[in-house]
């Protein structure tokens, strides 16, 4: 079992920057890898990022390319996403989930979840 905590939403304006955090109770990190997806209002829930815990693996959406970092912190078990420039169509709820197997952007392959943490962004 694995416990996420998101942190690091809240209220920015366009051309902002933000960093999410995502705190996880894991002990092994190698049986496992992580990534962030976020849901807008009235749309489906989409693949934002995902990372191994050593970082030498990552995937990252065409969408938010270029302005989003996604890194790990092995000492606190966290899991980073660094958004930049940010824009009012990256509002949305943010979470933060756990997997096990090969990199993948599908939702489907992620066991964990956290609950989810609101970014909004005004224009």
């Amino acid at each position: 079992q694995v416990h996420l905590v998101e942190s690091g939403g809240g209220l920015v304006q366009a051309g902002d920057s933000l960093r999410l955090s995502c705190t996880a109770s894991v002990r092994t990190f190698n049986n496992y890898y992580m990534g962030w997806f976020r849901q807008a209002p009235g749309g489906e829930r989409e693949f934002v990022a995902a990372i191994t815990w050593s970082g030498r693996t990552t995937r990252y959406a065409d969408s938010i390319r270029d302005r989003f970092i996604i890194s790990t912190d092995i000492a606190r078990a966290t899991v980073n996403l660094q958004m930049n420039s940010l824009k009012p169509e990256d509002t949305a709820v943010y979470y933060c989930a756990a997997a096990r197997g090969p990199v993948s952007q599908s939702q489907t392959s992620y066991e964990w979840w956290g609950q989810g943490i609101q970014v909004t962004v005004s224009s």
